[in-house]
């Protein structure tokens, strides 16, 4: 099986499945090992992986042609975040398997699985959908309205960078890598492995970790590289690296403008648990001296 086109994380009850969409052949295929974690309450990823390598054995030896029509994509391992051939079933090979894993979860799942193929659908049709889902999920995590819209647009000014580097020629995962870390580099000081870890960061997304502030830096350094690689039309990779540094420039310089003014740097080491922590703080602070001058308001 050829590589998906689209990875993506999927929520079912809070814990993360990895699915790929085939754009070629219009469907889901989901990480069986996920599932089984799920559907066996299975505390570690080495114990789901265990549990699926037992039950696909027994499988195997009851003749069943499920195991032999599974396929595997390289898929980002949720230990390491490296890629490794990963069991992948789509929807009605993973409803075979559901079957034959005894499961209070079965078919609670079995619901969830049917949603998720309707929403793709849906989400085809009417791309708003995905936005407003993005919102909720958001939300749900505790992020502010204000980043929420801020992270929309920085999602939109991402995927228009990565549309032009496209048409300009870019398709290798590793020369869009290199490009993003030199943008990163060139507006902030650091690769964006170096930011990750000066956030304390993994496998986590940076840009779901950062301040709204960093966000808007990121976003014009994206949309300052888009712009002038619009313009320029960069034909060799050496150009677009040029394009790159000299869109994150233009934000670097916005941000050591704004760091003079305020005195302080805008780069924070906060992750998304941390900001959003403080915003839980100032909102009960608020709430709180609310409340206190209603109560001397009605004495």
């Amino acid at each position: 099986m050829e590589k998906a086109n689209i990875e993506q994380l999927q929520l079912f009850e809070n814990q993360a499945i990895r699915t790929a969409w085939d754009e070629e052949n219009e469907e889901w295929y989901f990480a069986i090992v996920d599932v089984v974690g799920i559907l066996t309450d299975s505390i570690d990823y080495d114990a789901a992986r265990n549990y699926w390598k037992v039950t696909k054995h027994r499988l195997a030896e009851e003749g069943n042609e499920l195991v032999t029509n599974c396929n595997q994509l390289k898929l980002k391992s949720p230990k390491d975040g490296k890629r490794y051939k990963t069991d992948v079933a789509n929807t009605e090979q993973l409803f075979r398997i559901i079957q034959s894993i005894p499961s209070k979860k079965a078919e609670p799942f079995k619901l969830w699985l049917a949603q998720v193929g309707r929403e793709h659908i849906e989400e085809t049709m009417d791309p708003e959908l995905i936005a407003e889902r993005l919102i909720v999920t958001y939300e749900r995590k505790g992020y502010t309205r204000e980043w929420i819209n801020q992270r929309l647009q920085a999602i939109s000014a991402r995927k228009e960078l990565t549309d032009e580097w496209k048409d300009r020629g870019i398709t290798a995962s590793k020369e869009y890598a290199i490009l993003t870390d030199e943008l990163t580099k060139a507006w902030s000081g650091m690769t964006t492995r170096q930011y990750k870890t000066h956030k304390g960061l993994k496998k986590e997304s940076l840009r779901d970790n950062m301040s709204t502030t960093e966000l808007v830096l990121n976003m014009l350094a994206e949309t300052a590289t888009k712009d002038i690689s619009h313009t320029s039309k960069p034909e060799r990779f050496e150009q677009h690296v040029s394009v790159a540094k000299k869109g994150g420039r233009i934000a670097g310089n916005a941000r050591r403008e704004l760091e003079e003014e305020l005195g302080h740097s805008i780069i924070t080491s906060q992750n998304a648990m941390q900001l959003n922590h403080v915003v839980e703080v100032m909102l009960e602070a608020s709430a709180e001296a609310s409340e206190k001058k209603n109560d001397k308001d009605s004495r």
